[in-house]
């Protein structure tokens, strides 16, 4: 079969495994260059005319879902009598792979795909549709992390007539629901029920019941409590072991009722782990409960019962394999759907012409943005190459540009409080770098460009600064010391001090004379009225050492 190209479209490129009634492939849809896995029929099941008018109406409902957290049906088509689904093609491992190598996980990793795995059961059980099979085989963890669950509609009807392998009976039993044990009618929180087992295992690295037998597995299920789970494992929170029994109660009406109250819950748990809010859910030896249960007036449940149970019930819900494969037919229909394209950074009309070119509407919603340009896409939902039925919508995000502003008046302001008012109201400052001679204080608002009142889209304002005002005095014939301390407390910065040596120790540390210099290096005289930034250059008088000629150092 490798090599082959079935419709002219999807190429088997590698065997990936086989199943009860299917062999899966690798393909490459040579339309659009994406993987693909291919589901091929196996012969023996395809003139089944009964089996198929069901699998029919499975597979249609089915075709009407489409969700991140789910692995999509993509196309479904015949070639004389062979027979094949079109899948999502997911690259990584079966959340039961992982659990085998890595052992337990962390509370937090395993919370974030039990939340991924309800996501996926609530969008179902909206759409009238119970997994019946959830188990970690059937969760499928990508490469680059995503969660999807596997094998919707497909496991209710997955051998009408036959049971395959002992093998795949056990590996649903372990995660049955009790009444999917017995036989009974399930609901929802049957699904509830299997994702608590699945939380128990990624917990503890444990299912909570085993046995030799499909039947000692499924008594247990039946009958027995779990082991608590910080027996096996420290560090599970008293809250998060409280949301999985619930979830695995005996009775369908003491669980959760919704895959969403449960994923409530498990978030709840993450953050408030002592688990006060939550009623408190008692285990039990499992040698305890069967005693209890002894006592009770009841039908006896006998191993040959269990064997007919499981056998009638796996009819129902026998499910693929570790990679998603297993029983699948197919019908005459193709699936109307389409990927969603990466459109973020486009222009509105490049985004609309890409989403109409693939069958989909677009919702536009406009921000303002100071980053992206006006008329480009920022967010889009859902995200890029997620599977809808043509003619839905994508929402987007596009950029309106800055945001307008009125320019508060800022005049007369010291600058740190005149910066603060403006960046509170997410415009930026923008400080002239030359300092205007004025009578007000040093760092005070002169002026501001644009003027209060104006309305601007760009965000910035320039200040114009007060330099303050500095007259510059006479110095020569002061000490060193008292010149340094006007001059500092006018603000002028001395920038050098040039020595002349003398022998004539009542002019030592004299000032002997002074240059002026404005913030532009320009020279100014004694007198003269400058910014405060202004510089100055000292000549002072100091004694002559033993033994040199006198001269001017620097």
């Amino acid at each position: 079969m490798i090599g082959k190209v079935l419709d002219n479209r999807y190429e088997l490129i590698s065997f990936v495994g086989k199943g009860g009634m299917s062999v899966v492939y690798k393909a490459q849809d040579k339309r659009t260059g994406h993987h693909v896995a291919v589901k091929i029929l196996r012969p023996e099941y395809s003139k089944d005319e009964e089996f198929l008018g069901r699998f029919e109406r499975e597979a249609t409902t089915a075709s009407k879902m489409s969700h991140h957290n789910i692995v999509n049906l993509l196309d479904v088509g015949q070639e004389g009598e062979l027979r094949y689904l079109v899948m999502e093609y997911v690259r990584g491992k079966t959340l039961k792979e992982l659990i085998v190598e890595k052992g337990a996980m962390a509370p937090q990793v395993a919370c974030q795909i039990a939340i991924r795995i309800l996501s996926a059961l609530q969008h179902a059980h909206q759409n009238g549709i119970i997994h019946r099979d959830i188990k970690p085989q059937n969760v499928l963890v990508h490469s680059e992390g995503h969660v999807k669950v596997a094998d919707f509609g497909i496991a209710r009807v997955a051998g009408s007539n036959t049971l395959t392998k002992t093998d795949s009976v056990m590996g649903s039993v372990y995660y049955f629901s009790p009444e999917q044990a017995r036989g009974g009618q399930v609901n929802e929180s049957s699904d509830l029920y299997s994702v608590g087992v699945v939380m128990y295992e990624m917990l503890t690295g444990q299912v909570p019941f085993d046995g030799e037998t499909p039947v000692a597995v499924a008594m247990q299920q039946i009958n027995a409590a779990p082991r608590p789970m910080n027996e096996i494992r420290q560090g599970i929170s008293p809250a998060l072991e409280k949301v999985v029994l619930r979830a695995m109660e005996k009775k369908p009406e003491n669980r959760y009722q919704s895959a969403l109250e449960m994923a409530q819950d498990i978030h709840r748990a993450m953050h408030e782990p002592d688990g006060d809010w939550l009623s408190s859910i008692q285990t039990k030896p499992i040698s305890q409960i069967s005693q209890e249960n002894s006592k009770k007036k009841k039908r006896k449940v006998t191993p040959q019962l269990i064997w007919m149970r499981i056998i009638g019930t796996a009819l129902c819900v026998l499910a693929l394999a570790a990679l998603g494969m297993g029983s699948v037919y197919v019908y005459n229909q193709v699936v109307n759907r389409a990927t969603v394209p990466y459109l973020l950074d486009e222009t509105e009309e490049a985004a609309q012409k890409q989403l109409a070119l693939v069958g989909l509407k677009m919702h536009v919603t406009r921000v303002s943005d100071n980053v992206k340009p006006v008329g480009t896409v920022i967010t889009q939902t859902p995200e890029y190459e997620t599977r809808l039925k043509k003619g839905e919508t994508v929402l987007l995000t596009i950029s309106a540009g800055p945001e307008e502003k009125t320019v508060p008046d800022v005049k007369g302001d010291m600058l740190q409080d005149a910066r603060a008012t403006l960046e509170k109201m997410g415009i930026s400052v923008v400080e002239l770098p030359d300092r205007v001679l004025s009578n007000l204080p040093w760092d005070t608002v002169i002026a501001q460009s644009p003027e209060a009142g104006e309305t601007i889209a760009g965000g910035i304002v320039q200040l114009t600064l007060s330099g303050g005002s500095v007259t510059l005095p006479q110095l020569t014939g002061k000490s060193r010391e008292s010149a340094l301390q006007e001059l500092g407390n006018l603000g002028v910065t001395v920038t050098e001090i040039k020595e002349i040596i003398i022998e004539d120790e009542h002019l030592h540390n004299v000032v002997a004379a002074q240059n002026y210099f404005d913030r532009s290096a320009n020279p100014h005289d004694v007198g003269d009225t400058v910014t405060r930034d202004a510089t100055a250059i000292l000549a002072v008088y100091v004694l002559k050492p033993t033994g040199t000629d006198g001269e001017i150092t620097e």
